[in-house]
């Protein structure tokens, strides 16, 4: 079994496809050094803050009716989420898990939960109608329904015959 995939987040969109993720991953996003410097410093001060939550994981299937996304989101509450549309087709997941106060008189065995904030940009095809978009909320998972314009039937060829 390869470390591979799941050190990446096991993506399945294909680099060649127009339509998946516009992401862009950056191994070095947030680390605070020049990238030269590498086999040094390379966990020496690692933000966690951003890079923790940074990559929500986003379903998206399409069915006859629409575009159907998927987000799982736990511990952020609707207010924390914002979904858009912006020029050029594109949907955007955004938001922010904030973290809870600490009090300083807890003694933690450990942290593994992070806040941060995230955004999941998507190019959605010719066939969305960007003017219905819906979204909803329920048990931590975000639903962004993208319906689909109807599918234009071809014209009928129609010979003309021709005089002469």
């Amino acid at each position: 079994m390869s470390l591979i995939p799941s050190f990446f987040g096991n993506r399945r969109s294909s680099l060649c496809d127009p339509s998946s993720s516009l992401d862009v991953w950056d191994p070095f996003q947030g680390f605070p050094f020049n990238t030269t410097s590498l086999p040094l410093t390379l966990f020496r001060g690692w933000d966690s803050e951003t890079s923790a939550f940074a990559n929500a994981r986003v379903d998206w299937k399409e069915t006859p009716e629409a575009h159907v996304f998927k987000a799982d989101l736990p511990g952020v509450n609707k207010e924390e989420v914002k979904v858009e549309v912006e020029e050029g087709r594109i949907l955007q997941i955004s938001g922010q898990r904030s973290k809870k106060k600490e009090e300083k008189t807890d003694t933690w065995h450990r942290v593994e939960r992070s806040g941060g904030s995230f955004v999941r940009r998507f190019r959605l095809p010719e066939n969305a109608q960007l003017d219905q978009v819906k979204a909803s909320m329920e048990n931590g998972v975000l639903t962004v329904t993208v319906p689909k314009e109807e599918a234009k039937k071809k014209p009928e060829v129609k010979a003309i015959e021709i005089s002469g």
